[in-house]
């Protein structure tokens, strides 16, 4: 079958047409490309959560408190001023990609370090470091800071850190989290809960689906899982659900919008299936049972993917809350596979990631709900990219009834990483790429 296809944007609008398959991957996409290596050069720096544990001596994590030692620092009032000290300090030569700019008036700072940093060392991490020294060193030489308060600033920036890993109570947020914390190799990308996404894409769950997308299959591509074969396969997967190609998803969602159920999505998904000749009957049994086969398997997953993804958005869109998501996940592909006798998303990895999903997230056990998972989590892992893209936009379409909503969690790196236009609408920004 051909691997041309038509990119779409959230509202059905074409974008592209006539797109080569292979134009998508993450080695090749310019704006994907961006993402990835704007994801480990930035960071976000909360001026003024430093300004208040400086006054209230509150750092490094909760019930941690130095009385006495308390500094009235106007951080936030003297925002351009340590806006132009960091951009001197992290930059590595002039007129480089480094980028430092105070957002919200003053009350945060986005921090690039130079792409040459990134490339100077073994890991992701130089945003974070460099970006809470420089900082760090900001501070002191604005107020003239002595020997004796220079810890207080210190660890009112960097927080418990290197007693905890994790910088426990600082004031530095990457939207990727601690190498230590990685499952296993290439998991890096795929540790970033999907409330950051729904909160970096302004709760758009489209767009959401699209940026977890990106990082799942871009995850996937590093941890080895889209070599040979299975690169077409992990890339239909990714076009069809994360940009929308043909237009799948918003024409599914249309269609099931105003009374549609998660088997109305499965008829769409099949009908639309059968008719673009991607499957077809192979036997009919005494019953009059029709049992189908794939004239092209990784094209079928692709449509199971795309399904799976507008199942979500119509069930969680009518009930305004993440927490179904899991049994869409499990019952869109059940429901698939006994309607056409074929796998359904991901050959049954989806479905096995729903069912530990809605044990952990929010039934008896109750961990904290959807919007804090990711695609490194023990539970959700499994899928090789497929599940947490519609988890993000389950999350995105929440109307407040998560214990851990967005906000709560994600309210800085979304305001920082949600500045940047590409990470907000990554359909768009790839889609103009090509």
């Amino acid at each position: 079958m051909s691997d041309k296809v038509d990119i779409y944007s959230d509202s059905g609008k074409l974008l592209k047409s006539g797109v080569d398959l292979m134009d998508l991957a993450p080695a090749r996409n310019a704006a994907i490309g961006r993402i990835i290596t704007d994801t480990k050069r930035s960071v976000a720096i909360n001026l003024a959560g430093i300004q208040g544990a400086l006054a209230s001596g509150k750092m490094g994590g909760k019930g941690r408190q130095i009385l006495g030692r308390e500094l009235d620092y106007d951080v936030v009032g003297n925002a351009s001023a340590i806006e132009a000290a960091v951009k001197d300090l992290v930059k590595v030569d002039n007129g480089d990609d480094s980028n430092v700019k105070s957002l919200n008036g003053g009350k945060q700072l986005l921090v690039q370090v130079s792409t040459s940093r990134i490339n100077a060392g073994a890991d992701y991490v130089s945003a974070t470091t460099v970006g809470a020294a420089a900082v760090t060193q900001a501070l002191l030489d604005q107020f003239n800071t002595d020997m004796f308060d220079a810890p207080i600033v210190k660890a009112a920036v960097w927080g418990s850190y290197p007693q905890t890993m994790d910088l426990m109570g600082g004031n530095v947020a990457s939207i990727l989290n601690i190498p230590q914390n990685n499952e296993g190799l290439g998991f890096s990308l795929r540790n970033i809960m999907a409330n950051h996404i729904a909160a970096i894409t302004k709760k758009s769950a489209m767009n959401a689906a699209s940026l977890s997308a990106i990082y799942e299959q871009t995850g996937e591509f590093e941890m080895g899982n889209a070599v040979g074969m299975f690169e077409r396969h992990q890339l239909l997967g990714l076009a069809c659900q994360g940009f929308n190609a043909n237009n799948i998803v918003y024409d599914t969602v249309k269609e099931n919008g105003k009374t549609g159920t998660i088997g109305t999505v499965v008829q769409s998904i099949v009908g639309r299936a059968i008719e673009d000749g991607v499957i077809s009957v192979d036997t009919t049994a005494p019953s009059g049972y029709k049992f189908y086969k794939a004239n092209d398997v990784p094209m079928w997953n692709a449509y199971t993917a795309a399904g799976t993804l507008a199942a979500t958005l119509v069930n969680c869109g009518a009930g305004r809350s993440p927490q179904h998501v899991s049994s869409t996940l499990l019952y869109f592909n059940d429901i698939i596979e006994k309607e056409t006798g074929l796998t359904g998303c991901d050959y049954g990895k989806v479905q096995g990631v729903a069912v530990g999903f809605s044990f952990f997230s929010h039934s008896i056990y109750g961990g904290g709900g959807p919007g804090v998972f990711n695609g490194n989590h023990v539970v959700t892992r499994h899928s090789r990219g497929f599940g947490i893209p519609c988890i993000s936009a389950a999350v995105a379409l929440d109307a407040g009834t998560q214990m851990f909503t967005p906000e709560m969690t994600s309210g800085l790196v979304g305001d920082v990483f949600g500045s940047i236009k590409e990470f907000r609408e990554p359909i768009a920004a790839v889609a103009g790429a090509l």
